[in-house]
């Protein structure tokens, strides 16, 4: 089968206005909860969209490591391409796809760099080979061979043998501050239910989508 002529019927439900909550959030953890329960791979993981110096866009697949009324957290090295974008360009866009259950999310706002102690505090939380390969690796710059990022992980290892792993400094946590949400739900015929929040000073305006 080509791609041209691959086809899914997407015929896992609907998604009516009476169904969503009024807080984008709260209806998030409510699919995320799905997820979870059908076995979806990486349920926290989304797409994370920046614009880099030349004003072009870049995406890469992230973990998001908690969602609140304050937005979505992510950790990265602030050196990295995504690290060096957003403090460039504090913007971003994100999709989480769970396309088992035939659902995406989007999401767009402006960032902002997370608390020291915020930072410090996930990543204490870390497994301590993460904490180092936190240290060893020089995200986003090129290697030689992978027996170069071996020998600084190696390196690193010897360097904090026997203590606990502090957080690097050039490594700490992005938030996402949401303007806008949007909730699809898959349907026959691609005549999908998409639903858009998008804040206000009264809280968060809902209205229904053309597919």
């Amino acid at each position: 089968m080509t791609l041209r002529d691959r086809r899914v019927q997407y015929e896992g439900g609907e998604l009516r206005r009476v169904d969503l909550t009024a807080d984008p959030v709260v209806q998030w953890h409510r699919w995320y909860d799905d997820s979870v329960s059908a076995g979806v791979a990486e349920p926290n993981a989304f797409t994370l969209a920046t614009v880099d110096a030349e004003h072009g866009t870049d995406a890469r697949v992230v973990l998001a490591r908690s969602v609140d009324e304050r937005g979505i957290a992510l950790y990265t090295n602030f050196e990295s391409a995504k690290g060096r974008q957003l403090a460039l360009h504090p913007v971003a866009s994100a999709v989480f796809a769970w396309l088992d259950l035939h659902r995406q999310v989007r999401v767009r706002g402006r960032c902002e760099q997370m608390s020291h102690e915020e930072s410090d505090a996930y990543f204490a939380s870390r497994p301590r080979d993460s904490q180092l390969g936190a240290w060893a690796s020089p995200q986003s710059r090129p290697l030689a061979d992978r027996a170069e990022l071996d020998e600084l992980f190696a390196r690193v290892s010897r360097r904090f043998d026997g203590v606990d792993v502090p957080r690097p400094p050039m490594w700490g946590g992005w938030r996402i501050v949401a303007d806008e949400w949007e909730f699809w739900q898959g349907r026959p015929n691609r005549l999908h239910d998409r639903f858009r929040y998008v804040r206000s000073d009264n809280g968060w305006e809902i209205g229904r989508l053309a597919p």
